[in-house]
């Protein structure tokens, strides 16, 4: 997930209707910062309406913002993460239009100059490995919200009244935009979900979508093969990896759709409706020149000094995509896997400490991706506060690995785990009584009663039908309440019938 690796894939360029798709990215991450980006105020998810607003946030005359060095930190972080050159000078400017939630009738962002230059981030399609190129990261400040619903107020007139909530005004934010290198929904999602783990794993942002703590905006524009490009339509602020796919589908078809019966595309903004499926227009688009971009005079020029760069990056963590290509190596796990296990960083801290414990890395990355994730999808958990640690997996493993239980008995054993039982694995497997028979003797036993019970399928099979073995086995299972070990019900079964 990180740049510079020689194995990546160019992006395959997939057409609908005989249209080539181009998206460009932007995503606003909310970085973690406990104060804003220029003043001390609050970033606390969730207060009342216009509480943690101060006097810089809302532009009171004489308020001068202060840059906020742990934003700064942040954007460092990120550029070091992708490869980026980190400005040894950056600007702020103030980007100018008017809306109500928007109290200065600005925006302090960056334009010309910004903090991190070029890079690029690396996700997966179906197993193979893909890099995008990224323009730039700037630093910028959030606005507020807009309140139309639930508010209960009426002018003289009877219209329902909307309200600001300046909460979120003056929040930290670091906009990171894409060269127009995505060529389908399906890779955006992916590019989506491989950039949302990055800055999770950075510590910049949380990464809580539905709080607004990382947000898309998907410029997408088709054209026929070899054409220049087409114009774009923003869809903004896309919440979710799943809404982010429908929107792209939708806004692709619409404009073929458009072109196909002689319309031309506007420039615009446009947002996505769950309900319905579709993208509608919001206004029509500006162009950077619209802003009126200039310098901010009350900033002066974000100066980084080449020993904060080195500081921060002696901090660093190891990064995903560094960490795959040790999984791979050193446990010998396929691609897919490694970036599995190494989709968070609490998922590659429980799959270390497991395998670690255990000794079989395959096996622990199959019921992380197996029945540890369909159990957290399902209620909604974190791998880190998982009821089966790390420990307790590893000793299930193990008794599969001895012969003690069979897969089949050690799903149960898991079950009992995760919803809390309060018994060890091995206590476990004798309180349901799910120990494997390992008693050759016994074991030969019940075989020579199946075969001698089952006449017809005992010749069926040495007629050379397979589906006839396939079932004695299962009257063997059976006979044994489970608990005969497949492997050797399977061979001595065949030593029984001569092969």
């Amino acid at each position: 997930m990180t740049a510079l690796s020689p194995t990546v894939a160019p992006l395959p360029v997939p057409l609908v209707r005989g249209y080539e798709v181009v998206i460009g990215f932007e995503t606003h991450a909310q970085l973690s910062t406990r104060s804003k980006i220029f003043s001390g105020a609050s970033t606390e998810f969730g207060a009342e309406p216009n509480t943690q607003a101060c006097a810089v946030d809302l532009a009171l005359p004489g308020s001068l913002p202060v840059i906020n060095r742990g934003a700064v930190e942040r954007a460092i972080r990120f550029g070091l993460a992708v490869g980026a050159t980190i400005a040894p000078m950056s600007i702020f400017a103030r980007k100018n239009y008017f809306y109500p939630d928007l109290p200065k009738g600005y925006q302090i962002s960056q334009y010309e100059i910004p903090v991190v230059q070029g890079g690029g981030v690396e996700f997966y399609v179906d197993g193979v490995k893909h890099r995008i190129n990224l323009t730039r990261a700037h630093l910028e400040e959030d606005a507020g919200k807009s309140l139309h619903e639930g508010l209960g107020s009426h002018d003289v007139l009877g219209h329902a009244m909307s309200g600001i909530d300046l909460n979120r005004a003056g929040t930290p934010l670091l906009e990171i935009v894409t060269e127009p290198e995505l060529r389908s929904s399906k890779q955006a999602v992916e590019y989506a979900r491989a950039l949302h783990t990055l800055v999770v794993w950075l510590g910049i942002c949380d990464g809580n979508m539905q709080e607004g703590s990382f947000r898309c905006d998907a410029n997408v524009s088709v054209r026929r093969p070899g054409a220049p490009f087409g114009t774009r339509r923003e869809i903004k602020n896309l919440n979710s990896f799943r809404f982010l796919q429908q929107a792209i589908d939708y806004e692709v078809n619409w404009q073929i759709d458009q072109i196909e019966d002689g319309l031309a595309i506007q420039q615009a903004t446009v947002l996505f409706d769950p309900d319905s499926g579709e993208t509608r227009m919001m206004r029509t688009k500006e162009d950077a020149h619209d802003y009126r971009y200039f310098p901010d005079p009350d900033l002066p020029p974000l100066v980084i000094a080449p020993a904060w760069v080195s500081e921060v990056k002696a901090a660093m963590p190891e990064l995903p995509g560094a960490l795959a290509d040790r999984f791979q190596a050193e446990h010998g796990l396929p691609a897919y896997d490694a970036s599995m296990m190494t989709a968070s960083r609490a998922t590659a801290q429980y799959f270390q400490s497991a395998a670690t414990a255990s000794g079989q890395p395959k096996l622990v990355a199959n019921w992380v991706m197996g029945e540890i994730s369909k159990r957290l999808n399902a209620e909604g958990g974190d791998i880190a506060t998982a009821p089966v640690a790390p420990a307790t997996l590893a000793a299930l493993i193990g008794r599969i690995q001895d012969g003690t239980i069979s897969n089949n008995a050690a799903r149960q054993v898991f079950e009992a785990l995760w919803t809390g039982e309060g018994l060890e694995v091995d206590a476990l497997i004798e309180a349901k009584g799910l120990r494997q028979m390992n008693d050759s003797g016994a074991l030969e036993a019940i075989v020579e009663q199946v075969i001698a019970a089952n006449a017809k399928s005992v010749e069926e099979f040495r007629a050379g039908k397979d589906k006839a073995f396939n079932a004695l086995v299962g009257q063997i299972m059976k006979a044994s309440k489970g608990k005969a070990n497949p492997a050797q019900a399977n061979a001595l079964l065949r030593q029984k019938l001569g092969g």
